[in-house]
């Protein structure tokens, strides 16, 4: 982006700031035909740093700043949980943090542009890919060592500012249906782990969203579009610990434990307790599904949303861990919820 380019879009930026003030970045990039990239590098509404080296590089340190909120986001859902990076293993395009708090699986593949940011007295670690989305976010808390945070800045920072140079992030082509809705089925049946699931739609060469509806009923079927607060509201009362799984193409964040409180504003059904919040737009839900897959510990059970290009937006599991059965007390609640008998 030239020094004119960014003049420009600063001004412009004002300009729509003046106008909508309470526009999130996501939604004032998007107004203004650009992407948040963009605008965090053309330090429009914030002061940004470039950050040099390797996202696995910059994960490496993150050890050290002690507790932060991690925020992780697709276009319906976003997950902020707060906690220590621990366990992070960041040396592969694929990588890992396993802590109790924090827990992330990360693909490197597409990520490109790195900043520390302040705004509005806030800082911030923000990492995009290259098509310019906003993948992960670290702000800093009052519980952030601050001396530790400020090192790690300095250790990244680069001398010159590069320019975002947008490209397109390839999507893979698959079907919306199976070729052979009986094979998928049976290679379903025969699943060990929920992690060959994704194996499974890549041999296929389907989507995730057409598997569920080739499968039948009792494997995977559709639910009110309902479920989902019926689901957290169950959950709360009762204190029954789950597991939240938000993504985008580059990350994928996890919360592991009980909920609390839940709020509704407007289309935003919430979960805003202290260590971990939710914010779902129910109004970009297009279909909810609960879907079953055997494993080695058993039936595992899961409620997923869609949106209207089919693409996932969140799913729900019982809290459990490799090696456990899934809780009699989250299957029963999601198969209260199914019009018709599921897989026993």
């Amino acid at each position: 982006m030239t020094a004119d380019s960014t003049d420009t879009l600063r001004t412009r930026h004002a300009q729509l700031l003046e106008t909508e003030p309470k526009l999130r970045i996501r939604d004032r990039a998007r107004r203004l035909g650009v992407t948040e990239a963009e605008l965090v590098a053309a330090d429009c509404g914030l002061a940004s740093t470039a950050l040099a080296g390797t996202a696995q590089e910059i994960f490496s340190g993150l050890g050290a700043l002690g507790s932060v909120m991690a925020l992780s986001r697709n276009d319906s859902a976003v997950h902020e949980r707060h906690g220590t990076y621990l366990d992070i293993q960041a040396n592969a395009p694929v990588g890992i943090v396993l802590g109790p708090d924090i827990d992330l699986r990360m693909f490197f593949g597409s990520w490109k542009y790195f900043y520390a940011v302040l705004e509005n007295g806030r800082h911030s670690l923000q990492f995009f890919d290259k098509s310019g989305e906003a993948v992960h976010k670290i702000y800093r808390t009052e519980q952030t060592d601050a001396a530790a945070w400020d090192a790690l800045v300095a250790r990244f920072a680069a001398q010159e500012k590069p320019a975002v140079v947008i490209e397109t992030v390839a999507v893979p082509v698959v079907a919306d249906s199976p070729a052979d809705a009986a094979a998928l089925r049976a290679h379903w049946l025969a699943l060990q782990d929920t992690h060959d699931f994704f194996l499974m739609l890549r041999q296929f060469q389907v989507s995730r969203l057409g598997a569920l509806r080739a499968a039948g009923d009792d494997l995977a079927q559709q639910v009110e579009a309902d479920t989902v607060e019926k689901m957290l509201t169950q959950a709360a009362a009762t204190q029954l610990p789950i597991m939240c799984f938000v993504a985008n193409r580059g990350i994928v964040q996890i919360h592991t434990g009980p909920v609390k409180k839940l709020l509704r504003t407007g289309p935003w059904f919430n979960v805003l307790d202290e260590s971990f919040n939710l914010h779902l737009n129910t109004d970009a839900v297009t279909s909810s599904w609960v879907v079953s897959k055997p494993t080695v510990d058993g039936w595992v059970t899961s409620l997923e949303l869609y949106n209207a290009d089919g693409e996932l937006i969140v799913q729900f599991f019982g809290a459990r861990k490799p090696g456990q059965a899934e809780l009699s007390a989250w299957r029963e609640l999601l198969l209260s919820l199914c019009p018709q008998p599921q897989a026993a």
